[in-house]
């Protein structure tokens, strides 16, 4: 059922495996595609990508008569030259590499083996995009506070975030303006949404009205 309909010890390859093959990498390429689409933005170029890559990763395949050493090496330095010039989130870089696992099983002839992993991988990737496995806390927040350098940030805000929060963890400082200030990276979980402005009304006060700001925790860091 999983075996291979191309006889890997001979050169000769006909035309009705040569069509069957591709066909298969089209149609696993375009439920990659529709995948990718399916669970959250994208563009048309990278979904158009998709539905080309396992074919073309098939031809190579083909070409190098199914020397996957050879094959892999090339594949992969083509495969990310995408992410030279544009940055890739790993939901980009993960289809990328899936659709090189499926044009590798076309080109070798396992095509069943290709067909299935194109289903199960499919629905494993939408279900957990679709479900809260691994998303940050609704209500947590990263916190910036800006204070002047003479200002010893190590305790005085802790009496506010024991009265506004339920947790916060001082988790970045850095120096900005030529070092005449610290900027703090904090992330909370306030108590009580309704209080943020008065939350941030006290920090005001204490780092002398410089910029706050309170901003929901982004989920773009963990792409990059």
């Amino acid at each position: 059922m999983f075996g291979s309909i191309i006889d890997l010890t001979s050169s000769d390859l006909t035309l009705k495996l040569i069509v069957l093959c591709t066909m298969t990498s089209i149609l696993a390429g375009f439920a990659i595609s529709y995948i990718y689409m399916y669970t959250g933005k994208y563009t048309k170029n990278f979904s158009i990508a998709l539905v080309i890559l396992p074919v073309l990763i098939q031809v190579v395949i083909m070409l190098v008569n199914g020397n996957l050493g050879t094959s892999v090496a090339v594949l992969g330095a083509f495969s990310l030259v995408r992410f030279r010039s544009v940055p890739g989130s790993s939901k980009e870089i993960c289809s990328i590499f899936f659709a090189m696992a499926i044009g590798l099983a076309t080109g070798m002839g396992y095509l069943t083996f290709a067909l299935l992993a194109t289903v199960i991988v499919g629905l494993i990737f939408v279900i957990l995009y679709k479900t809260s496995f691994g998303e940050v806390k609704q209500d947590e927040k990263e916190l910036r506070i800006t204070i002047p350098e003479n200002l010893d940030y190590t305790e005085i805000f802790d009496d506010l975030f024991e009265t506004y929060t339920s947790e916060y963890t001082l988790d970045k400082v850095k120096t900005t303006n030529l070092g005449s200030m610290y900027e703090l990276h904090y992330h909370i979980i306030l108590k009580d949404q309704t209080k943020e402005k008065n939350f941030i009304d006290d920090l005001r006060c204490r780092n002398g009205n410089l910029t706050i700001i309170c901003s929901r925790v982004s989920s773009r860091k963990e792409e990059l």
